[in-house]
């Protein structure tokens, strides 16, 4: 960690903040303006952490937004990132080598392999140097933050959580918030769907109580593996190895058998009773919506170690961009090789940040055949965390840059009709809010690689438009309209709700010749002109089987809140926000800086 910053330092990628900042809300609060930056700002390292609560000062910084910009990944990363996915494509098309100079660079290749694996040490690591055992065990001198006002607590927003199967023969590291109860209890959240979730059902059939190690810090590419989207059963550390050519140095946990890395900063360890739940949350997730209170494992903590000098890593969630902006487009362009080899006919793929990553996803293909687009679909909801994607956009190879939205977006409005569109249904993440009901909902697949013709409605303009339809619906009240010039404009209203979105929808069909896609928003928390924010709330609020309606040639989206004016009985959480009096007081201190037209764009 020590080196990461001095490489930060030298590569002017460091803030420093020396002015005493809370862990309630302050820090995070200036770190999530900062990677709302140009290019994701600066990392920070805040150098005078206190809790005003207690009347606590911590020794260590709290280092943030490392991973936040497109060089820090792959300064970080040591090479770069396009470097990783070409080696995993080698490895993957490796071939019987045809004479004595393939042999010779076949030789060279696996040999370099021979690093990748993980090598357990004997004896103890510097990170535990110092150690906290029994009565001396107390998890609030840790500097864990509390980033949001309606949190239920502070959270390890940057945990390295290590587990293995029953048997020991499969190990995992993941990463997963982690909720700080008290002294000596985390909450585990554990979405159903992952790795350490399986674990633990194989704990709780045999009885057994569950060992776990969490660690924070060390080199952050130890971070990075935790979210690495790697095959059931598969070391997630073997990526360390594979980038650096260096294997991932391991001691053992002191109180279980669990290994990390032995130059990790802090290591939590301790045990799961497979019968305890308790409450977990609310937290501010990275969906930019809380994720709200539901039981979740518990570990009892029986033992905290650290290095002499650490350095407590975190990040912060919430609206996007955010830093998981960058680590995404770097996991993304790694594993790219890996999803080839389910739809080899793809030849590209993005996840706009805007859309949650899991919510949208735009595919270039090579169409061979009538359906080709549709078998694509399938194989992307079945294929391991592709499988939580909500939304899909298929284009053929002649299409633009998927990163182009601008020039992208004009060639699918272009191609698209209705029968473009297939609606589904299948498994959906723990975080989703949208659906009626948990882990399951509706899938939006659009067939765009097809050259569809239609006529472009009669445009008119958006106030004329405006008061055609208050004249039908007198509930909204604005109206813009993206993309005119193409066969499909999409017409945005922001609407007081006072009725289910099919009936605005049923009502505006006698505009069909004006009006090809409408969306309907809320009029109380959309800016009808902020394209990139009205995407991050449409795509986060609609369940394609319940919110897509049609009518001939014309299409309606329900991006609104749903309520039980929709038949919707789940809790719909709030957004998540900065608190204001915390903005006006680093403002106060002249630490915010983010420009107004910024702050206004990202809705904070």
């Amino acid at each position: 960690m020590k080196k990461t910053i001095q490489l930060l330092k030298k590569h002017n990628e460091l803030r420093e903040v020396d002015t005493p900042l809370d862990i309630y809300l302050e820090i995070p609060h200036l770190a999530y303006a900062e990677v709302k930056k140009e290019n994701g700002g600066k990392a920070i390292l805040f150098t005078n952490v206190v809790d005003n609560k207690s009347n606590k000062k911590f020794d260590e910084p709290v280092l943030m937004n490392v991973f936040g910009s497109y060089n820090r990944c792959e300064l970080l990363f040591g090479r770069t990132i396009e470097s990783v996915a070409d080696e995993i494509t080698n490895l993957l098309h490796m071939k019987p080598p045809a004479g004595f100079m393939d042999k010779m660079s076949m030789a060279k290749e696996l040999f370099s392999l021979k690093n990748i694996f993980p090598k357990r040490l004997k004896g103890e690591g510097a990170c535990q140097t110092v150690k906290y055992l029994e009565n001396d065990i107390d998890l609030t001198k840790l500097p864990v933050l509390t980033t949001w006002e309606q949190d239920g607590g502070p959270f390890i927003t940057m945990g390295q959580v290590y587990t293995q199967s029953l048997d020991g023969e499969m190990v995992n590291l993941g990463m997963y918030r982690l909720q700080v109860y008290d002294k000596k209890h985390l909450g585990m959240h554990w979405q159903i769907h992952k790795d350490s979730s399986h674990f633990f059902d194989q704990y709780q059939k045999s009885g057994k109580k569950m060992p776990v190690t969490v660690a924070i810090g060390g080199d952050p590419l130890y971070t990075w593996c935790a979210t690495a989207p790697l095959p059931y059963g598969v070391n997630e550390l073997l990526m360390y190895g594979l980038i650096t050519k260096k294997p991932v140095q391991l001691v053992k946990s002191l109180t279980n058998d669990l290994y990390i890395p032995k130059d990790v900063d802090y290591v939590i360890e301790g045990w799961v009773d497979t019968d305890v739940t308790k409450v977990e949350g609310p937290f501010g997730d990275h969906t930019g919506y809380y994720t709200l209170e539901e039981s979740y494992p518990v570990m009892e903590v029986s033992a905290i170690t650290r290095k002499n000098e650490p350095t407590f890593l975190a990040t912060v969630v919430g609206k996007p961009p955010l830093e998981d902006k960058y680590m995404g487009w770097a996991t993304g362009k790694i594993f790219f090789p890996l999803l080839k080899t389910t739809v080899p006919d793809l030849l590209d793929y993005h996840m706009p940040e805007n859309a949650g990553f899991h919510n949208l996803i735009l595919a270039k293909m090579q169409p061979l055949y009538k359906g080709h687009a549709k078998q694509f679909m399938h194989a992307f909801w079945g294929a391991g965390q592709m499988s939580f994607v909500k939304h899909a956009i298929f284009v053929d190879e002649k299409a633009p840059s998927l990163d182009n939205y601008e020039v992208f977006a004009t060639y699918v409005l272009n191609r698209f009709t209705p029968k473009s569109m297939f609606i589904t249904e299948g498994i959906l993440d723990a975080l989703d809010h949208s659906s009626d009901e948990t882990l399951v909902g509706g899938k939006l697949g659009i067939d765009a690689t097809a050259a569809n013709s239609v006529e472009a409605p009669n445009l008119l303009g958006d106030a004329e438009l405006l008061k055609r339809v208050q004249a039908l619906i007198s509930d909204a009240k604005e109206l813009h309209q993206y993309m005119r010039r193409t066969n499909n404009p999409v017409t945005v209203i922001t609407v007081n709700k006072t009725k289910n979105a099919k009936e605005y929808f049923d009502a505006l069909v006698s505009l069909s010749t004006n009006i090809r896609i409408v969306v309907f928003v809320d009029a109380n928390a959309n800016d009808v002109d902020n394209a990139y924010m009205l995407i991050w709330r449409v795509t986060n609020n609609m369940d394609a089987q319940r919110d897509v309606f049609t009518s001939g040639l014309m299409v309606g989206i329900d991006g609104t809140n749903k309520s039980r004016i929709d038949g919707f009985t789940r809790e719909w959480p709030d957004d998540v926000e900065c608190t204001k009096s915390v903005v006006e007081s680093l403002k106060a201190k002249s630490l915010w800086d983010l420009e107004e037209n910024l702050n206004n764009k990202y809705q904070l």
